[in-house]
């Protein structure tokens, strides 16, 4: 703890920088002999005092700026000597957001040397999404078994609970395996207390479930109502129903970030409703899928050995420690005993007394392993995301996390897109809030032709943004047609440049084609068509 207390008390980075300025020597930079004799022959004609030691390595000095003189004249005036090359502030950075929940620091004694019991949060990016998000304002739905309500670190937390089996208010986990996921996405973050969750400030919209296909549909719905921005499903296996796909699309189109846990098995089959998100086949594709499957890595960044894998996977967490670790992945464990310690699991699995575990005295946490684990450390990301980028409807959003994950090369079988990568998510939301400007598509090959009954449209997109605004990109887009004189109505959303028809013969086609990008901007209609086709008789 004597050094987390060291890192509270360095001085406040809200504090004003000091009145000190930094001089870049020319060249650029010298080398430090010349740098250092640079340095004193500035001093003795300028009339300066160094504010603190040369770096003479990269041709920097640090001055201090006369009282009496603003820092715009005191550079200008600098800048004229021959020997300098520029005059800059100096600013102050601000200390990196680092929670005082002791799980983030403190060592794990079940760990290898050195590790903390949130080792996870810092190889996903946490601290760094933490920076510019923390989540505020957005509702994680939790369908599981439940959590604890009292914990320390979900009490203040949940924004609605509701017990599908039993009725309103409900929250009670028996299990243990709710509480576990609950914190991993939404635990308080910065109260001193136990653990801190990925999406830190983010509130809890609990559906506490059996499970059953009927309880998950009232689940999803009752979430999504109650205007849960992501929804997170640690669960999987059964049987396909039409009632449960219908829930999905309901959430999906009341633009809500699905995600569910891949199998926990090493399968390429991972089960309902996983697969209902992310198709057999459309895992490599980043455009392809209404949601977020995720599996789970080890501490070394491998696919864990148990964890699903295959073209139904979208992304990655840390699911496990792998060997030589902690048991698995700490976080909240109800007060109450659970059926996971007992085994008195639905199915029955072997008793985990070695579960729970303390910390600083308080047993109400735990170690769980599974991609049930993983799941809720994507959903909380999702979150921060959110809450950076409110613009940014699902679908951006999806893709965004699979974009920007950690990976050595693009999709692959064990990990998918890779391993979330919270904070490069959040910058990536940022930018794209700032893109204000739609994007164009251009039509290629000629305007007005006549063709036979199968021929191609084919167009090229380019998206700009105002002046230092990087562009977002172009996502997709939209294809109107019409027939004749009638009505324009939309044929297809693609993400190719080009389309391909059948008409038919002596017929004539207008169409126009609308981009759209991945902040969410869409191209307007144009006052003429894009392509007017002529079907040969």
């Amino acid at each position: 703890m004597a050094a987390l207390a060291a890192i509270l008390l360095l001085p406040s980075a809200a504090s004003a920088a000091p009145r000190r300025a930094i001089v870049l020597l020319a060249p650029s930079p010298p080398s430090a002999a010349v740098a250092r004799a640079s340095a004193t022959a500035v001093l003795a004609r300028n009339g300066l005092r160094r504010a603190r030691p040369d770096t003479p390595q990269v041709g920097v000095m640090t001055v201090d700026v006369p009282s009496h003189m603003s820092f715009r004249r005191f550079a200008a005036r600098i800048e004229r000597d021959p020997s300098v090359r520029r005059v800059e502030r100096d600013s102050r950075h601000s200390l990196r957001f680092v929670p005082n929940d002791p799980a983030v620091t403190l060592q794990d004694p079940l760990a290898r040397s050195g590790t903390p019991y949130q080792w996870y949060l810092a190889r996903e990016g946490f601290p760094a999404a933490w920076d510019l998000s923390r989540g505020q304002g957005i509702k994680v739905g939790i369908i599981d078994s439940g959590l604890d309500s009292t914990h320390p670190d979900l009490a203040g937390k949940i924004a609605a609970a509701r017990d599908q089996d039993s009725g309103p208010g409900g929250t009670a986990d028996e299990v243990g395996h709710g509480t576990h996921v609950a914190g991993l996405a939404c635990g308080a973050t910065n109260n001193g207390i136990g653990v801190a969750g990925t999406g830190a400030d983010c509130l809890i919209v609990a559906e506490r479930s059996d499970l059953s296909s009927s309880s998950v549909i009232a689940s999803l719905v009752d979430a999504t109502d109650k205007g849960a921005s992501v929804i997170n499903m640690s669960f999987g296996g059964g049987r396909l129903t039409f009632g449960e796909l219908r829930a999905l699309r309901y959430a999906f189109r009341h633009d809500v970030v699905l995600v569910a846990a891949a199998a926990d098995s090493p399968s390429v089959e991972q089960g309902h409703p996983a697969k209902d998100l992310q198709p057999t086949g459309t895992g490599p594709f980043l455009s392809e899928g209404d949601g977020l499957v995720v599996t789970a890595a080890d501490a070394t960044g491998a696919r864990a050995s148990f964890a699903g894998r295959g073209s139904q996977i979208s992304i990655a967490a840390f699911g496990d420690t792998g060997p030589g670790g902690a048991p698995g992945i700490f976080s909240t464990y109800p007060t109450n005993p659970t059926q996971i310690e007992s085994g008195d699991t639905n199915p029955p699995s072997p008793p985990c007394p070695s579960c729970r575990t303390s910390l600083l005295g308080d047993s109400r946490y735990g170690y769980l392993s599974g991609t049930s684990m993983a799941a809720p450390q994507v959903a909380g990301a999702v979150a921060l995301v959110r809450a950076a980028n409110p613009k940014l409807d699902n679908l951006s959003v999806i893709r965004l996390m699979k974009s920007t994950a950690l990976r050595a090369r693009g999709w692959t079988n064990d990990l998918g897109w890779g391993i979330v990568n919270a904070g490069a998510a959040v910058q990536g939301a940022l930018a794209l809030a700032k893109d204000t400007v739609a994007p164009k598509a251009f039509p290629r090959g000629g305007r007005k032709r006549r063709v036979g009954r199968h021929f191609t449209l084919r167009w090229r997109g380019r998206d700009t943004a105002g002046p230092g605004v990087a562009p977002a990109g172009v996502e997709s887009y939209r294809v109107y047609a019409r027939k004749g004189r009638g009505r324009y109505h939309l044929v297809a959303v693609t993400s190719s440049a080009s389309i391909r028809f059948t008409g038919k013969r002596g017929s004539e086609y207008s169409f126009y084609i609308q981009a759209r990008d991945l902040a969410g901007n869409i191209e307007k209609p144009p006052h003429a068509a894009d392509f007017v086709i002529r079907v040969r008789r």
